[in-house]
């Protein structure tokens, strides 16, 4: 048996195709003894190849999930069979991430059990990539994250029994590969690969290695096909979406104009901007504000701050400082309205003084953010903070429990009961009872109805909130043909960065407001039209059948006032015009009426002549 291993950097093939051996080259073993023949032989699938069933675990963040669908749509694609049961499939997929010591100990526990339960292992992700010679890594395969696309033939060789490990890096890995989503819904679209920034506890950085974007018409080109496909959430995916293109001579604020540009004017698709570090977005506030008033952008932003002290952040190398940071997060909440900020606080870094942890604390405070993800420092091996005095673990936790503690006393939506919202429905909720929307802000909506409202827009009414999420009740359903969101309206008399979205930021009147950037064009009067929750039948009986449709037409049309109908509006449902006069449903409900009449009173007149007759 022989090890496969990358020799040809650059070398591969279009996606379903296998490379013969010999185009990527061969090393040599030494011949292994008699109990690993047997446990090799053990492993090889009697089946076809290219027929066997495989399972694929993910670990870490949305660019990760993207990889694994990337790859498990180029195995689905070469006739492999996708399983959600480890138990049933012939071969092992995990897809890795090294941010932190307990994702990495996953994996661990992942390769255990699939070495017990014999199962071929194939390991991608940021781990092998970050550190090739892990003693758990031992004997298994490895495929690393620029090598995505020859995913199919690492699997197929695993199979025969072989250990192959593709770590070199190379180009990246082409937008349009097969893809097998999560859900089906949601396109996560990564638009650049690896970082600008030296950050001495990232471990990250190792595996994905310096800035690498995509080009602009080849993401366009990407949200073209995946709208088409019937998206309705495309997520913009990178380890840090704010330095978007500095290595190619763009920038984000001319990406996200020329996505915006490609989106459905129905509001029938929505795009969520990744997660960005203060340094590189400093300069492109105003204009990422303008695309954030835009109604198919979703004004939900995730900002990383890791510590409220100006020293921790220099001894993290974060490149800014907390007024900085501050200045992000009041920009974008002045000029969007109904923004919301999401941060990552990292408790216990080596140095942290008490003095520094209560700047985080109070940071956290003044903002009262709905969102903040809190971890404890963990140092990764060949990190600089790695090498740092820590703080006791004691300590640490202690820090992490009052940090936690001051989050959770926050009630960020007790102002939302009894509001209308426009939310976008993707996902099912984990009580298998709810469906998960969101609205504009990215407030998580939870609404009882069928699956089939999955995929769809609705307006709600918030019935209840909750700490994490709200939940609210379907009004109307939104149609995507002929629905128009934004407004014709003047951009000179109604500013983007005072952007309503139910009103214009310039007038107290209501009135329909553009909150579009320069570049995208005026759009027709926002016109939503209702449908039923529960298709018609017309195999019921006619006269009920005739009484839903009436009112159902009895309005021409429902006009709404807003591109969305967004947090403390007020619900602006308006009857334009009823139908005057008799119509055709009129006529035809009085001639059914007229012959059931006819027809009860021929069905009585023998029953009195035999009356009449008997007496």
């Amino acid at each position: 048996m022989e090890d496969i291993e990358d020799l040809l950097p650059g070398a591969g093939a279009p996606p379903g195709f296998r490379l013969p051996v010999s185009t990527v080259g061969l090393n040599p073993r030494r011949k292994p003894k008699a109990d690993q023949r047997q446990h090799r032989v053990s492993v090889q699938s009697p089946k076809i190849p290219g027929t066997q069933t495989i399972y694929v675990k993910t670990f870490g963040c949305s660019h990760n999930q993207s990889d694994s669908e990337y790859m498990a749509g180029q195995l689905s694609a070469y006739g492999y069979a996708l399983s959600d049961v480890p138990e049933d499939a012939d071969l092992w997929l995990i897809n890795t991430c090294t941010v932190k010591s307990p994702s990495q100990s996953a994996m661990d526990t992942m390769i255990s059990k699939g070495r017990a339960a014999k199962k071929p292992l194939v390991v991608a992700g940021c781990v092998p990539q970050g550190n090739r010679n892990l003693k758990e890594l031992e004997g298994v395969s490895i495929v690393g994250v620029q090598q995505i696309d020859r995913v199919v033939e690492v699997v197929e060789e695993t199979l025969k029994g072989h250990e192959v490990r593709l770590l070199n890096r190379k180009t990246l890995p082409a937008l349009d590969l097969p893809k097998v989503r999560k859900n089906k819904f949601v396109e996560i679209l990564p638009i650049n690969v690896g970082c600008l920034g030296a950050c001495t506890y990232c471990k990250t950085k190792h595996a994905r290695g310096h800035l690498g974007s995509y080009n602009v018409d080849s993401l366009v080109g990407r949200v073209r096909t995946v709208i088409h496909e019937g998206v309705k959430e495309i997520w913009l995916s990178s380890e840090d979406t704010g330095a978007y293109g500095r290595d190619i001579g763009v920038n984000l604020p001319i990406l996200l104009n020329a996505i915006v540009a490609e989106l459905p004017s129905t509001g029938s698709t929505m795009l969520r901007i990744g997660m960005t570090n203060p340094p590189y977005i400093l300069e492109h506030l105003k204009e990422i504000a303008d695309v954030m008033c835009h109604p198919c952008v979703y004004s939900f932003l995730h900002v990383p701050v890791q510590s409220g002290s100006d020293a921790v952040l220099s001894a993290m190398n974060r490149e800014y400082t907390v007024k900085e940071f501050r200045t992000v997060v009041d920009t974008l909440t002045e000029l969007v309205s109904g923004m919301q900020i999401a941060t990552d606080i990292i408790c216990g870094f080596p140095g942290e003084t008490d003095e520094d942890f209560s700047q985080t604390v109070e940071l956290i405070k003044d903002y009262k953010f709905s969102q903040v993800h809190i971890s404890q420092f963990y140092p990764r091996p060949g990190t600089p903070a790695a090498r740092m005095k820590k703080v006791p673990s004691a300590a640490v936790k202690k820090r992490s429990r009052e940090l936690t503690a001051v989050f959770e006393s926050f009630t960020p939506y007790d102002g939302m009961e009894g509001q209308v919202e426009r939310i976008w429905i993707t996902d099912v909720a984990a009580d298998g009872v709810h469906l998960v929307g969101h609205t504009k802000g990215y407030v998580q909506v939870l609404v009882a109805g069928p699956e089939s409202l999955l995929g769809n827009s609705a307006v709600v009414r918030i019935t209840s909130v909750g700490r994490w999420s709200v939940f609210g009740e379907v009004i109307e359903i939104l149609k995507d043909e002929g629905t128009v969101l934004a407004s014709n309206v003047d951009k000179e008399s109604c500013s983007p960065s005072a952007c309503v979205s139910d009103t214009c930021g310039c007038s107290k009147e209501p009135e329909s407001c553009s909150c579009r950037g320069e570049s995208n064009t005026d759009a027709d009067d926002a016109i939503l039209t209702k449908t039923s929750k529960q298709p018609e039948s017309r195999n019921s009986d006619t006269v009920g059948w005739l009484l839903r449709k009436r009112k159902v037409l009895g309005h021409k049309f429902t006009e709404i006032s807003a591109p969305f109908i967004s947090k403390g509006t007020k619900e602006q449902v308006q009857v334009r015009e009823k139908f005057s006069g008799w119509d055709y449903l009129d006529k035809a409900l009085l001639g059914v009426m007229f012959l059931s009449f006819l027809i009860i009173i021929l069905l009585l007149v023998p029953f009195g002549l035999r009356n009449a007759l008997s007496i």
